[in-house]
């Protein structure tokens, strides 16, 4: 009887969050702006409206979806709708653009004819479409599962967060990657079978749980970055990532190849003469630098200049800058915005045989990693 009560207490304190039944689904914008579709489903199937009223029942379709002034048309099937939803019974049997994707599928038509395409699934099965992308499946188990944990806790803040909008999160690196059904892998599936249902907690709620590739000695306040601004985030010092393959970088740049970045970000500048840091964060990273043309000087943030040159090119804000000629030399260390877990000083955390819990803990000191009532 007592063990009872246990239980019962347990599962109203989950009722009271709102995290009891089952997990709750994500929207993932999968598609933005496309003229058309490539849409395969093997098995029956179903287009509904939004309401769940069934407009079509079908059985194996391999066609493309288009506008016309009315609605969407798959194939020469149409609807007279700018909403219609897709549910396969076979969930493998569904793929748009050669991608397979489990849950169903949202196809939005823009005024102008494009589509959004937003995959609603349930949670778990979300995680296992991203940590392929997020780390490598050979990786030690405890990081992957330390993956998991994060990823999970990022998207279910998304969740909460974006509630008004047609979709949670984008399936690229503005959100997390994700690639589907495509992208599972066996050992990246345990990582999250074994973790289902935790997540990070800070006075009994869920964080922004970012993470990057590499900090390369500390990690970022995020209040630096984005309007986050919470003891967990505030960043720590990090010596585990010394051995990460992307622990230092160097870019040269062509001056007008800069000039031309930062006219397309919205900043007027003429043919540039010096680029120089004015101001670095505590953890290292540029908060400021100047680029003067011969009438003016312009100042931007680390993150604004990365943004306009490519994050794939200044990988991270920790760098120098020199001229040479008409060309500018970028070195750095570090790979992503630096905020959260450095997922590389999670690899070797692990590998020293540091639990998920233990890895979580460091990086977002106060935390702790709750089962949240799946």
């Amino acid at each position: 009887m007592r063990i009872l009560k246990i239980v019962l207490c347990v599962a109203c304190v989950f009722c009271a969050k709102g995290y009891a039944g089952e997990p709750p689904s994500i929207r993932v914008a999968i598609i933005q702006d496309a003229p058309s579709l490539a849409l395969r489903i093997g098995g029956f199937f179903v287009v509904m409206d939004e309401r769940g009223t069934i407009l079509y029942r079908g059985r194996e379709i391999k066609t493309t979806v288009t506008s016309y002034k009315n609605g969407i048309a798959f194939g020469a099937k149409t609807f007279a709708k700018k909403r219609v939803l897709v549910k396969a019974d076979d969930p493998d049997s569904l793929s748009i653009n050669g991608k397979k994707f489990r849950g169903l599928l949202r196809f939005i038509k823009n005024p102008d004819g494009r589509f959004l395409v937003v995959n609603e699934i349930g949670l778990e099965d979300y995680i296992r479409g991203i940590l392929y992308h997020e780390v490598s499946h050979y990786w030690p188990p405890e990081a992957l599962k330390a993956q998991a944990i994060t990823s999970r806790t990022y998207a279910l803040y998304q969740i909460r967060e974006n509630k008004g909008r047609d979709f949670d999160v984008t399936s690229d690196v503005y959100s997390q990657v994700y690639g589907g059904r495509t992208s599972e892998r066996f050992r990246t599936n345990k990582a999250v079978d074994e973790t289902q249902g935790m997540a990070i907690l800070y006075q009994g709620k869920v964080i922004p749980a970012y993470y990057h590739a590499t900090c390369a000695g500390h990690t970022e306040d995020a209040s630096n970055l984005w309007n986050t601004d919470m003891p967990p985030l505030k960043g720590v010092p990090c010596s585990f990532c010394k051995g990460s393959p992307h622990f230092s970088w160097h870019y040269v740049a062509d001056l007008d190849e800069i000039r031309i970045a930062l006219i397309k970000a919205g900043q007027r500048i003429g043919p540039i003469k010096s680029i120089s840091v004015i101001a670095r964060n505590p953890s290292g990273r540029v908060a400021r630098l100047s680029i003067s043309d011969a009438e003016k000087t312009l100042e931007l943030s680390g993150k604004d200049l990365r943004s306009a040159l490519g994050h794939g090119l200044i990988r991270s804000a920790n760098f120098s800058v020199r001229l040479a000629g008409a060309d500018a030399i970028f070195e750095g260390t570090g790979w992503g915005h630096g905020a959260g877990m450095c997922q590389w000083g999670a690899y070797f955390m692990a590998k020293q045989g540091k639990s998920a819990e233990e890895i979580l803990a460091y990086y977002y000191p106060g935390t702790n990693v709750t089962l949240i009532g799946f």
